[in-house]
């Protein structure tokens, strides 16, 4: 059988499968993902815009997909990973919810999908040399310009030195509705809102409001570029600082004076993924670009207070350095893979922030508790 899809690193590598969803090419940086559910979300989360995700888990569609498990913020928008690379080819759907098949959403999305892939040598290409440039592509005839896509690889800038948060972040400023999801009834309309939050959009995802919302939030979203002044004239109990693409320290050219002047007035913060990194940074740490990242729903962190060991969803490339934290910021998260910072908290302020998604529900509710103490912290500084 001819190979109708290709995956090309930078150093000229060629990978050759069976090409599924969109026909065309798309660089980025190849990673891996250890899930075993939960693609749909994964490939839509904003986070993973420049990235083409590797799946370990071999049966990648066999429960197709659906309208509400997209992740970003706006349901038409492409903007998150570019593509995705399957062991077994995509099986028909078998799920209750599901309203169409893997194949003919990402045709629809435009993701480029290759399927027969070694993933495993692959991941293990991965962690031994780290995330490579790669173009992936598909074309039905099985044609391919080899020497082209080998020179788009390799020069391909990279996600380090790259801000992605433009391509993702929201244009305006919205309100969010809705709570979590239930087994009666689908998506609940939340609980009476006792707290005024505005969260900054650098890419931020849909369960990250509805649990914000479920923790008596009425959400007021803007876009990552918005200044200070205009966020204090919303009047907020709390700011949220969301997840989202690409190099912090990039990000942080705009958003760290920002995130400065609110942490100055006192006003509680809780940040989450690139959240949690642009807090690192207005704190005066620095960001470090890690070989291969943490992607997986099955990372465990160490809570150091209460030395609790939680099971979570993680999606990062870049870290906090522990050690570049000033005296006044305490670590309060580690993983327990390779002892990278996975959370932050200020000694004299009401702000703290994790690493991982504590929304995403791998435990599937060891994190949630973040929310609660988000919510208390609101409550106590009110009074």
């Amino acid at each position: 059988m001819t190979p109708t899809g290709v995956l090309v690193l930078a150093d000229g590598t060629v990978i050759k499968g069976m090409g599924c969803g969109a026909q065309g090419h798309a660089v980025g940086e190849v990673c891996f993902n250890t899930a075993m559910t939960g693609y749909q979300e994964i490939m839509t989360d904003p986070s993973y815009a420049g990235q083409i995700v590797t799946f370990t888990f071999p049966h990648i569609g066999n429960v197709g997909t659906n309208e509400d498990d997209i992740e970003m913020l706006n349901a038409a928008s492409r903007q998150g990973a570019r593509g995705v690379i399957m062991h077994a080819a995509i099986s028909a759907p078998a799920n209750h919810r599901a309203t169409r098949s893997l194949q003919a959403w990402l045709e629809a999305r435009g993701i480029i999908g290759l399927s027969g892939v070694d993933t495993r040598a692959l991941t293990t290409l991965i962690r031994e040399k780290g995330m490579p440039n790669g173009v992936i592509a598909h074309a039905r005839d099985g044609v391919f310009d080899l020497d082209a896509l080998r020179a788009m690889a390799a020069q391909w800038p990279g996600i380090d030195g790259m801000d992605l948060v433009p391509d993702v972040t929201s244009l305006q400023r919205s309100d969010w509705h809705g709570g979590k999801w239930q087994v009666q009834g689908g998506y609940s309309a939340g609980e009476a809102a006792k707290f005024r939050v505005v969260a900054i959009d650098y890419g931020i995802k849909r369960n990250i409001l509805r649990l914000l919302t479920a923790n008596g939030c009425a959400v007021t979203i803007v876009p990552a570029t918005t200044d200070a002044d205009t966020i204090l004239a919303l009047k907020p109990d709390g700011v949220f600082l969301s997840n989202g693409p690409g190099d912090p320290a990039e990000t942080g050219k705009y958003a760290v004076p920002v995130i400065q002047k609110l942490l100055a007035e006192k006003i509680p913060t809780f940040g989450i993924c690139l959240g949690h990194q642009m807090m690192g940074l207005a704190l005066g740490g620095r960001t470090i670009k890690m070989p291969q990242g943490h992607h997986g729903a099955n990372h465990p962190v160490k809570e150091h207070a209460t030395g609790k060991v939680e099971i979570v969803s993680m999606n990062h490339g870049f870290a906090v350095d522990a050690l570049s934290l000033p005296a006044h910021v305490v670590e309060t998260h580690v993983s327990l893979f390779d002892g990278s910072n996975c959370g932050l908290a200020l000694k004299d302020a009401p702000a703290f922030s994790v690493q991982h998604h504590p929304e995403a529900s791998p435990g599937p509710q060891d994190s949630h508790y973040l929310f609660d103490r988000f919510a208390a912290m609101m409550a106590a500084n009110r009074a």
